[in-house]
């Protein structure tokens, strides 16, 4: 088999092209160097070394610290064909010894470890394989500095250094600047070049909505559930009670849903997991720890029912939905309570002035009044020169108004009470509240006392709220939340300064998103009871094979299926994430089940061969077609050899050379006038493309 990146890419993956940094990485690393690769949750990491341990000759051996993600990895790898196995924990010491025999025998290509098995074999049989690159996924547990530290992971130097002529890539899709530079050093990666990838997931959508009560949460989180009724949704908790209250709440009204926490035995913890992982389980209810090691691409929803510690945490915990590619959808809920506890959580850890500043920047992007995506992308340094349009910010855009009166008796009450109190207080005082520590305190008699009676109490917290983000004040949670006034307040205050203040906006006034449309990029309709028929083959092979079904094909596979119906090889193998060894597994059942909608007419504006072939009328290349049109240049050259059989106006001959042609028409003899396309490319030892030969046969059949 050839073995470029780009043929393994396509026959292997089924893929047309690599994301954004993929080819580069994969070219250093081939080349013998080390690379650092930043790239969000969903962002394609993994294949940045898996292709090169398809074109090296010896093995990989591939660091994780996730045990039910190095299974789910292997298992994809071997539904591709690939030769890939993992050694931890959770295997017994027989298969232990059929995995190290294979090993040493050259049979395994990818070899996935856990950190504490490879440190404590590093130096027996590992000694003994042709080890030829070492990729160490979630990096960021290496430092000190990242949110997940893990202290096995610093000995992995020392393996580094037993190995000096191996490549090494380091992988995280959560590090800041300190992280960074400390993975680099504590790794001992040489010259290493840092990749970072766009963080924007535009197919992901952000809501937040802040200081809903409880009862109140847990009837949205069941109506956004409900309109989900048929998709895969994570819910994040802060404590292990609250994960347990919601998935009760949720079975109470008859949703597929299980909790997940740390005070569940392992075994338990595995079945729910698994339960998710193959979706008999549709909703898991969870501590932060869930998801880590899952790579399940056809997550549509993830929830946060409590404030994250941190972006970098909220960023990879949002990330785990559309990994596919396709919309969906993420929401956080949050109440200054979950703020106060992290803090107090923070005071008696370790980095607790750091782990304090990441909180307040994620409440300050929690109580943001502009383009979440824009604040998000900042923080990870990337910047966005438009607003969204996929937040709930963007989809309701706040009202400005002049705030300085408002601003002026909110600072004004800050300082009467001498800076003393929190925001509970100074709003109690604002609104001359009969409350009994007001009095007790003789704030009654203050100048400032009510004030501000004329405005509700939630829209007063959202006011003071804004004032602390455009640093008026400042909130001191080391002093019991005390209020206090900075340098720009005090200007304010004094009539030196205006400020612009936004109206409110409470959660019952914003809409609940509409149900995602299954629709792809194409604009084209997917159809329903065609999708519906694959869904379930796939369920049921993936029963039968007992490996979640995204292994078999993605969601976006099916949905691409159900638009374009293929019905030949060739049509198969042009769908997205078909490569050539699921078509041998699969493709004779699914194209069976297609070929009963063949004859329904596809609800579309216009047919998508005859679109190709308006683009090629304009003087396009099937490159730039397929670019226009976000589909695969295999399946553009499959529409230009149907339009060329049709009659059309298509000049083959200037895509295929005629040495080309002559070689498919010498494979074509040989092969007893066989037209199936796999034969004819193993035949001609795979140097020549299936849309080459297709393009190829379509000429030679027509007398060329």
């Amino acid at each position: 088999m050839e073995s470029t990146p780009i043929a393994l890419l396509k026959n292997i993956f089924g893929y047309d092209n690599f994301r954004p940094l993929q080819q580069e990485i994969i070219e250093r690393t081939l080349a013998g160097k080390d690379s650092f690769v930043l790239m969000p949750t969903g962002g394609g990491k993994s294949m940045c070394f898996q292709i090169p341990a398809l074109c090296f000759d010896g093995i990989t051996i591939v660091v994780s610290p996730l045990i039910s993600l190095m299974k789910d990895q292997v298992q994809a790898l071997r539904a591709n064909g690939i030769k890939a196995d993992f050694f931890n924990s959770s295997i017994l010491p027989e298969e232990e010894g059929a995995v190290i025999s294979r090993a040493k025998r050259g049979e395994i290509k990818l070899l996935y470890m856990s950190p504490e098995k490879l440190i404590a074999v590093s130096t027996t049989w590992l000694r003994d394989l042709n080890i030829k690159l070492v990729a160490i996924d979630e990096a960021h547990c290496v430092s000190m500095w990242g949110h997940d530290f893990r202290p096995e992971y610093t000995q992995l130097k020392a393996f580094r250094n037993s190995l000096p002529d191996v490549p090494f890539m380091a992988l995280t899709a959560t590090a800041d600047k300190s992280a960074r530079a400390d993975i680099e050093v504590q790794l001992g990666l040489k010259n290493a070049r840092l990749f970072i990838s766009s963080f924007d997931r535009k197919n992901l959508s952000i809501e937040v909505r802040g200081q809903v009560p409880k009862k109140k949460k847990l009837y949205e989180i069941e109506r956004f559930a409900e309109q989900k009724r048929n998709e895969s949704g994570i819910i994040y908790c802060l404590s292990r009670k609250n994960t347990e209250e919601v998935a009760e709440y949720l079975r109470g009204h008859g949703h597929s849903v299980a909790f997940y926490h740390a005070g569940m035995s392992a075994e338990e913890r595995e079945q729910v997991q698994t339960a998710f992982i193959h979706d008999d389980t549709k909703i898991i209810v969870a501590t932060i720890a869930f998801g880590m090691g899952i790579d399940k691409s056809n997550v549509r929803w993830v929830i946060h029912y409590n404030l994250p510690k941190n972006l970098e945490g909220y960023y990879q915990e949002i990330g785990r939905a559309g990994r596919d590619g396709l919309p969906s959808e993420t929401r956080l809920y949050y109440n200054m309570s979950d703020f106060v506890l992290y803090s107090q959580f923070a005071d008696g850890g370790a980095n607790a002035a750091m782990q304090k500043d990441k909180l307040s920047r994620m409440l300050q992007f929690a109580e943001a009044k502009s383009c979440r995506r824009k604040i998000l992308l900042s923080y990870f340094g990337e910047h966005l020169t438009s607003d969204c349009g996929n937040c709930d910010v963007c989809d309701n855009p706040p009202m400005h108004f002049d705030g300085t009166i408002l601003a002026q008796k909110a600072l004004s009450g800050v300082a009467r009470m001498k800076e003393k109190e929190g925001i509970t207080m100074l709003i109690n005082v604002l609104r001359g509240s009969a409350n009994a520590e007001v009095h007790a305190a003789g704030y009654s008699q203050l100048k400032t006392y009510g004030v501000g009676r004329d405005v509700s109490y939630i829209d007063w917290r959202d006011y003071i709220i804004q004032l602390a983000n455009q640093g008026l004040i400042e909130i001191m949670y080391s002093e019991g939340s005390a209020l206090k006034i900075t340098p720009i307040g005090w200007k304010v205050l004094k009539g030196d300064l205006p400020v612009r203040l936004t109206t409110p906006v409470q959660p019952e006034e914003k809409n609940i998103r509409k149900p995602i449309s299954m629709q792809l990029s194409t604009d084209a309709e997917v159809d329903p009871h065609v999708y519906e028929e694959l869904r379930k083959l796939r369920s049921a092979i993936a029963r039968e094979k007992n490996v979640p079904a995204y292994v078999i094909f993605s969601d976006k596979s099916l949905k691409q299926m159900s638009i374009d119906l293929p019905v030949t090889e060739n049509e198969f193998l042009a769908i997205s994430g078909v490569g050539m060894n699921k078509m041998e597994q699969y493709g004779d059942e699914f194209m069976e089940v297609i070929a009963k909608f063949k004859h329904v007419p596809k609800p579309r504006k216009s047919p998508t061969i005859l679109e190709t072939f308006d683009l090629y009328k304009q003087g396009l290349s099937p490159e730039e077609i397929a670019a226009k049109r976000n589909l695969q240049v295999t399946t553009i050259y499959s529409h230009l050899s149907q339009l060329y059989t049709e009659g059309k106006e298509v000049d083959l001959e200037k895509f295929v050379s005629k040495d080309i042609v002559e070689k498919v028409r010498a494979a074509f003899n040989d092969l007893g006038k066989n037209t199936e396309l796999k034969p004819i490319f193993e035949k001609l030892n795979e140097q020549v493309s299936y849309g080459e030969i297709r393009m190829s046969l379509t000429l030679i059949l027509s007398g060329k």
